[in-house]
């Protein structure tokens, strides 16, 4: 049977031409524009919603009212989307939940914010750690990294105090643009030489700006 039109034409990968390869790294291009990883995104910070615990506010609130505390803090772009993703795994891997949300932003993010994401549990371990036995702080194994005192920071100004009923914080809309800013990048730019630069979508030098309406 013969591919829909448009399609690649290869059964394995192995076989696959210069042409098929084009074809898929366009359409991969446009499935995965910024405006879609960005609407994926909210969609999956949405589904937070959906799913509440015993802590006082949901993840998704939770996620505002930390990104909208970095916003008023004046923090980069990078740590106010770092902010409004760090517990989106928490759902799908608790206690390892800032790895997703830091594989999710590898290709964007500098070094300083991916490795706040993929090791804030731990430092965030420091506030209730203790009242399951456990010590505070484990986050000292951490000590020697040039990020250590940032994930601190990250925790006791961001991510701890966002809890509150009273906080009033901005809504998801508004820091769509900041999404849409991140997810514009090309991937890896941070890396010419990246293994993982041409990956799927070509290497392409950079992505349309696609601002959402």
């Amino acid at each position: 049977m013969p591919p829909p039109p448009g399609h690649a034409s290869f059964t394995s990968l192995a076989d696959c031409t210069r042409e098929d390869v084009v074809k898929t790294a366009a359409s991969y291009n446009k499935v995965c524009s910024p405006r879609q990883l960005t609407a994926r995104i909210v969609a999956l910070l949405e589904l937070q919603k959906t799913v509440r615990t015993a802590d006082p506010l949901d993840l998704y609130t939770h996620a505002l009212q930390a990104a909208t505390r970095a916003l008023q803090d004046g923090a980069s772009t990078d740590m106010i989307v770092a902010c409004l993703l760090h517990d989106v795994g928490e759902l799908f891997s608790p206690a390892n939940h800032g790895e997703l949300a830091a594989a999710i932003l590898r290709p964007y993010i500098p070094d300083k914010e991916h490795w706040i994401l993929a090791h804030h549990e731990v430092f965030q371990g420091y506030y209730y750690y203790h009242h399951l036995g456990a010590d505070r702080n484990k986050r000292e194994v951490y000590k020697d990294s040039p990020y250590y005192e940032a994930t601190v920071e990250f925790c006791e100004k961001y991510d701890a105090p966002s809890f509150d009923r009273r906080f009033v914080h901005k809504p998801l809309k508004f820091f769509e643009p900041y999404l849409l800013e991140v997810f514009s990048r090309q991937p890896y730019w941070f890396d010419t030489q990246h293994p993982k630069r041409v990956a799927v979508l070509g290497g392409a030098s950079k992505h349309t700006p696609d601002p959402l309406t």
